[in-house]
């Protein structure tokens, strides 16, 4: 029986701290280089250090990848989650559900905004193919989707939920360097509110750094980060928007 209040990464067998560190040191490739790498590894803590991969990356910069292990576990049983909460539902529950309790589509537009450029994560959600089989929420009957692509400047992004009575708009936020993020966000909330959609509108956030505490601290329904399937965001999209039309 596992047990939750001393956790420890796991390698050849349960407990054994075992972990793999990937990093790179601006220093010339050689003996040098390697020492300051386990070192380094020494002063995080970590023991029975091996240097597996040592690669010269030029300009004086060396790439490695270490094995170490570790003393230090976490009581799990003590962490509480900040999540989203839904009920894990199948897509043809979903879509009869929705028949049933919207006699219509939900409408979702979808953008990276600002700067960010990234629409793996954004395509992977609304696009039909989806991914790893979890299809996407254009392959619901549940939904109308409008994916509007990347750079999308936040105002234009309100005038299309305007423009089509959305029902919930899903941001994709990948490049967070200086918090860029927080700035387009914080932007976009706030046309929301000037313009007065936000309350008509459930807005998701989802990105590999986002989380869920993040999204409610600037005002958003939900934060989704890396992981996240189709089939979540669909899930939780519903069963919200039903929890709200209940109050």
């Amino acid at each position: 029986m596992i047990d939750l209040r001393n956790i420890r990464p796991y390698g050849d067998q349960m407990g054994d701290g075992a972990v793999q560190l990937s990093f790179t040191i601006p220093l010339e490739y050689g003996p040098l280089a390697r020492e300051v790498a386990k070192q380094f590894c020494e002063k995080l803590g970590f023991q029975d250090i091996t240097v597996t991969t040592m690669e010269d990356m030029g300009e004086n910069f060396t790439f490695f990848v270490v094995y170490a292990k570790t003393t230090i576990s976490v009581d799990a049983s003590a962490i509480k989650i900040v999540a989203p909460k839904f009920k894990k539902m199948t897509r043809e529950q979903l879509d009869d559900l929705v028949k049933r309790e919207f006699n219509r589509q939900i409408v979702v537009v979808g953008a990276t905004v600002g700067t960010d450029a990234h629409t793996v994560g954004l395509d992977s959600i609304l696009n039909m193919k989806g991914f790893h089989g979890d299809y996407g929420l254009e392959r619901y009957h549940a939904f109308k989707v409008y994916n509007m692509g990347a750079q999308v400047p936040p105002i234009e992004l309100v005038k299309k939920a305007r423009e089509v009575q959305a029902d919930v708009v899903l941001v994709s936020q990948v490049v967070t360097q200086r918090n860029i993020h927080i700035r387009h966000l914080t932007e976009l909330m706030d046309l929301l509110y000037a313009e007065g959609l936000r309350e008509e509108l459930l807005v998701i956030v989802g990105g590999p750094r986002i989380t869920h505490e993040l999204a409610l601290e600037l005002g958003y329904d939900a934060g989704f980060g890396a992981g996240t399937t189709p089939s979540d965001v669909a899930n939780f999209i519903v069963q919200e928007l039903l929890r709200k039309s209940s109050r």
